[in-house]
């Protein structure tokens, strides 16, 4: 971890020297790897200190860092993680909150929270999280960063710890677009849908109905630069059934797969969980097999119901979350009230597997808000030429 660490980003290992390319795409950045990756040298703490005391010290390196090291990317350090993953709120009770580079006396949101604190913070140039229900998405917007949640399974999760499979991606996040671009380059392959120039734009009227009106016109100068560049957006409604429906879909599956996860070692060695953590948990082990089936049926006419309104050139713009970052001290119902609104948006790249960026083009309050650009399954590196496009555009 750097020396000096004012954000409280990085978990305090000692430092261990890691090699990395002398040479290479990302030559002189600097990264931050979320507490859920091994590599060499460093345990894997999961942002619980009973896990971090078991699991001793990795001798091996999980591909993804071990690309970006191969890059000429050098480690600044692991980054703090909400406990287990299973948060996203950006405080860990065990290990504190990290400090939110773009807005201090707000959360980072998480669980990527650490990554976030450390790339706003400038403490690195760009650092690797993991999202499983917005846990890259949402501290993006709240630290005024471009994130990504890629399609399900593009970018590797070996040698990470998990939390629900099927829903658990890689992303990373930066603070201009033109590094953001740089590790795409270097995480992902060629589009397997790659999208036409002039991609098809399509605003989600029922997303964007899930805004307070007063939060609404933050967006404006942001559809705007948006507008510019790719031209007006066509309304559309996308969700099946209705966003409640959608909601406990991702919800049930999400609690089964997480306590397949982490069930046994709770049950086993019964940690002292976070505020939050522990109640998700609990209430995770109670979900029945009948509430799992309904719901992954539903997730897989989802897919189909998104993946035919996107077609393969279609784009949602929408926004990332429902407002600015809560405050700090935000109570923990308040929290999980914020929490709970928010999935109703973030579940859809979920239960769909498709790729989601946030742009980190929109404020309010002082505070940053990130504007969404969601693509077809496979359309990644097509998504990020669209964020570098409408960046630099001028209004």
């Amino acid at each position: 971890m750097p020396l000096h660490d004012p954000a409280h980003a990085f978990v305090p290992y000692p430092d261990v020297p890691v090699r990395h390319a002398s040479t290479g795409p990302l030559s002189g950045l600097y990264f931050g790897v979320k507490d859920l990756f091994d590599i060499a040298g460093y345990p894997t703490g999961g942002g619980n200190p009973l896990l971090l005391a078991m699991s001793g010290i990795k001798t091996t390196t999980a591909p993804t860092v071990q690309k970006l090291l191969d890059a000429g990317a050098a480690l600044a350090g692991k980054t703090v993680t909400d406990e287990l993953a299973f948060s996203m709120n950006g405080n860990n009770a065990h290990f504190g909150a990290p400090i939110n580079g773009a807005a201090p006396d707000r959360i980072t949101g998480g669980s990527s929270s650490g990554s976030a604190s450390a790339v706003s913070s400038r403490l690195c140039d760009f650092a690797l999280g993991t999202d499983t229900g917005g846990s890259v998405r949402a501290p993006a917007s709240h630290c005024g960063l471009y994130g990504i949640r890629p399609t399900h399974g593009r970018v590797s999760l070996e040698s990470a710890l998990a939390l629900c499979h099927s829903y658990d991606t890689c992303g990373w996040f930066a603070r201009d677009v033109a590094t953001f671009a740089r590790v795409g380059d270097v995480l992902l392959d060629a589009d397997s849908t790659p999208l036409p120039l002039q991609p098809r734009l399509l605003s989600p009227t029922d997303v964007w109905g899930l805004i307070a009106p007063e939060v609404l016109p933050a967006w404006d100068g942001a559809l705007a630069k948006v507008t510019a560049v790719y031209g007006d957006a066509a309304p559309v409604s996308v969700a099946l059934e209705n966003f409640e429906t959608m909601y406990w879909s991702f919800r049930y599956i999400q609690g089964r797969e997480a306590w397949m996860t982490d069930g046994a070692f709770i049950e086993r060695y019964a940690p002292v969980l976070g505020p939050g953590v522990k109640e998700r948990f609990a209430w995770s082990k109670e979900v029945t097999d009948e509430q799992v089936l309904t719901a992954q049926a539903f997730r897989t006419r989802f897919r189909k119901h998104l993946a035919d309104i996107l077609g393969s050139d279609g784009v949602l713009v929408m926004p990332t979350m429902p407002d600015i970052a809560p405050l700090r001290t935000t109570d923990e119902a308040a929290l999980e009230d914020y929490r709970n609104h928010a999935v109703q948006m973030l579940c859809m790249a979920g239960l769909s597997g498709f790729p989601q960026i946030s742009l980190p083009l929109a404020s309010r309050n002082g505070a940053p808000l990130g504007l969404s650009l969601l693509g077809p399954a496979g359309s990644d590196k097509s998504l990020i030429a669209m964020a570098q496009k409408i960046a630099t555009a001028t209004v």
